[in-house]
């Protein structure tokens, strides 16, 4: 019995570890349901109140059409919220090791470091889209949304796409809970502040400065939005988000193996520096 269990392809065994990290993260979301639903009662009502911002356009000047405005404003926000369940997952992978007592248990444990930060990845990326989607779900009951064009598809192959690119950040920022038990988590908000600010997430880069529409180029969230905006605003197809989905697809090869690596060096570095284990 042990001799055909070991002879199990290895590609196999690590899939099976890849799930067994997304239902530890379930679980514990589950342990903690009633403070998840209080966060997502706060992300919701923010975005209802930047949609209002939208609504209230109207007020300061004749000829703007509000509904494509609110949809442009939810849009953002709901990409943010994805944006930011993907970073707190993975950003909080040592964070929440180290309070439950398993950092070192899971540190050493047979499964890849691989399979580890793509597991958490996973599941992120599965609870941001659930997420997201209650979150539609709830502000489209206040507004009358302009999504009467909307190529729903497309949208959800930007976001797929770009997920990839964006779990490889995720694991970048990762390591600094990693490199300061300290205050680690708190300088990973830093990452996504300035992704927030160079993306759009709020308005079109062209009104940034010429050196921040520069940083925006190479922020994932910037061509997700673009992707998605068109695929619901503009109900735009495969040859119009043809771009935005080469580009992601390339960042993604390049930020996931360069997040792993990353990650990689911090370990090495905690455990020679003794900051694996300590949590303050």
């Amino acid at each position: 019995m042990t001799g055909r269990a070991d002879e199990r392809p290895r590609w196999r065994a690590e899939a099976i570890a890849v799930w067994g990290y997304v239902q530890r993260n379930y679980f514990l979301t589950k342990r903690y349901f009633m403070w998840e639903v209080v966060w997502l009662v706060y992300i919701t009502a923010n975005a209802l109140a930047i949609t209002y911002i939208g609504a209230g356009a109207e007020e300061f000047g004749s000829g703007i059409d509000t509904a494509r405005l609110m949809t442009f404003l939810l849009i953002g926000a709901l990409v943010w919220s994805y944006l930011s369940v993907l970073f707190d997952v993975l950003s909080e992978t040592v964070s929440w090791e180290r309070w439950e007592g398993t950092i070192e248990y899971t540190f050493m444990s047979p499964a890849s470091r691989v399979t580890h930060l793509l597991g958490m990845g996973l599941y992120a990326v599965l609870y941001g889209i659930v997420q997201i989607s209650v979150m539609l779900g709830a502000v489209s009951l206040f507004f009358e949304l302009d999504l009467s064009r909307a190529n729903y598809a497309g949208a959800l192959l930007v976001l797929g796409v770009a997920s990839v690119s964006l779990v490889g950040f995720g694991i970048m920022a990762a390591v600094l809970p990693l490199l300061s038990p300290e205050k680690g988590q708190q300088v990973s908000y830093i990452v996504s502040s300035v992704l927030l600010l160079v993306s759009g997430v709020y308005y079109d880069v062209e009104v940034l400065p010429g050196w921040m529409q520069f940083v925006a180029k190479f922020s994932p969230v910037t061509y997700a939005l673009e992707g998605i905006r068109a695929a619901l605003l503009d109900g735009a197809g495969p040859a119009e988000l043809g771009e935005s989905v080469l580009v992601l697809l390339v960042m993604g090869v390049a930020f996931v193996p360069l997040g792993l690596f990353v990650f990689h060096l911090g370990e090495r570095y905690a455990k020679r520096t003794g900051k694996l284990k300590r949590s303050g």
